[in-house]
């Protein structure tokens, strides 16, 4: 029974993982016309990405979603809002610090900001400045949890948060450095990857099937919305501190 389950979610994740090979496979065959160098590294790679999928997914359903869901319900019932709100800005601020993607985007961010002469070159301007991005993102995340565990809990219509986010946005862009514009546009994508979704949608349905009147469905769900948001507007004030 567990080596059909094994293979079961080794199939599903190749399943997901199919359309990918498919594109590659398609543009290196048929447009290109050459083969795949380094076939057996390619395939022994592939293998491992299928595998890791497939552990990573798991690892999901049995750990960081019962977590999220769990801690909600509990910080719920205990009905302080302070705790709750402490809970939400500490879970998206650590999750953002944690995420790979941001340390890479940072690092990556740094190293061209050197190169092109707008920071010193030394290592340790590389490393405060790419410090100084991550803080900003975290802290930006922390609070777009924050504000969206209370729109959950005040019932307000995520629209009109989001609406008035992008408006902000977008004179927030007119203002900033051209430098650090694509990288804050940037830094609202690398936010929703692979640590902080997970736990952050896991809160969202957590909270709003705890609390009377509200829609797993329908109000649950958005958290992800803010952290994608904010990040953009604290970088580009970020790029004002630095850059300005």
């Amino acid at each position: 029974m567990i080596t059909t389950i094994i293979l079961k979610k080794l199939k599903q994740a190749f399943t997901d993982l199919l359309p990918i090979i498919l594109v590659i496979a398609f543009f290196q065959i048929i447009v290109l016309k050459q083969p795949l160098p380094h076939m057996g590294e390619v395939l022994f790679g592939a293998l491992l990405v299928v595998v890791g999928l497939t552990l990573f997914v798991q690892g999901l359903e049995m750990g960081l979603f019962p977590i999220g869901e769990t801690m909600a319900h509990a910080l719920a019932r205990k009905g302080s809002l302070f705790w709750l709100l402490c809970f939400a800005f500490a879970l998206g601020f650590s999750t953002t610090v944690a995420e790979p993607a941001l340390i890479a985007v940072a690092a990556e961010a740094a190293e061209i900001a050197s190169a092109g002469g707008l920071i010193d070159s030394s290592q340790e301007t590389l490393k405060q400045y790419a410090f100084g991005l991550r803080m900003s993102v975290a802290f930006s995340v922390g609070l777009a949890i924050l504000i969206g565990v209370m729109r959950i809990i005040r019932g307000w219509p995520i629209h009109y948060l989001i609406i008035g986010g992008y408006v902000l946005v977008m004179l927030m862009t007119i203002i900033a450095p051209p430098e650090i514009i694509g990288i804050a546009y940037d830094a609202g994508g690398v936010t929703t990857s692979t640590i902080t979704v997970p736990l952050v949608a896991a809160l969202g349905v957590g909270l709003a099937s705890t609390i009377r009147g509200r829609s797993p469905l329908l109000d649950g769900f958005g958290l992800i919305a803010f952290a994608s948001l904010l990040p953009m507007i604290f970088v580009m004030g970020y790029g004002l501190i630095i850059f300005g």
